[in-house]
């Protein structure tokens, strides 16, 4: 199973795409759940300096922006097609 990671101090903005993200992912018929992090150090190990920010099995998917839903689910499942 892949690893779904939201970062964010916990904002509306972190909050609206995590939802979002889980939205893209029932649309998709995915079992994965949406972790949110918060801990400025974890976000930081990651390199992501502009928030909320999605991580799929650590890799920066996206940063400082919330996208439209049908461009978060390409994203989503170009990334979610590899074996994790």
């Amino acid at each position: 199973m892949h690893s779904v990671k939201v970062l964010g101090s916990g904002c509306a903005n972190c909050e609206r795409l995590a939802a979002l993200a889980g939205q893209a992912l029932n649309e998709l018929g995915r079992t994965e759940q949406v972790e949110k992090v918060t801990d400025y150090a974890a976000i930081a190990a990651l390199g992501v300096m502009a928030t909320p920010a999605l991580v799929v099995d650590d890799n920066v998917v996206l940063a400082g922006r919330i996208p439209a839903l049908g461009v978060l689910k390409d994203a989503l499942a170009e990334r979610l097609t590899t074996p994790s």
